[in-house]
C-alpha cells in the first residue's frame, strides 16, 4: 500500500527536504520500516530503542492519533495520509 507520510522540518534533513513523501505498508509499523529504508536515520529519531514510537512524537494517520487505535499494529489503507508531529512544549 502506497501512503502518503508528512514529515516535520526537523526531519526533512533526512528526506532531502521533503516535507511529504510516499511509503509502502500495511500497517503504521511496515510504513516507519519503509522510511528507514528509503531515509536511513528516521527510524531511530520516530522510535525507540525497544521499538515503540518515542514519547515525544506524535503519528497521526487520517488525522486519528495512533496511540487511541492500534499502535503501530494500526492498519493503513493505500493512499491514506500518515503525519509524524513532534510534541511541541513551552510556556511562562
Amino acid at each position: 500500500m502506497s501512503v502518503s507520510v508528512r514529515v516535520p522540518t526537523p526531519l526533512q534533513r533526512l528526506t532531502a527536504g521533503e516535507s511529504e513523501v510516499v511509503a509502502e505498508g500495511a500497517s503504521v509499523g511496515q510504513v516507519l520500516r519503509d522510511l528507514e529504508a528509503r531515509y536511513p536515520g528516521i527510524g531511530e529519531r520516530v522510535c525507540d530503542e525497544n521499538g515503540q514510537v518515542r514519547r515525544f512524537v506524535n503519528i497521526y494517520v487520517g488525522g486519528e492519533d495512533i496511540r487511541f487505535l492500534q499502535g503501530l499494529e494500526t492498519a493503513v489503507s493505500d493512499g491514506a495520509q500518515l503525519s509524524i508531529v513532534p510534541a511541541v512544549a513551552g510556556g511562562a
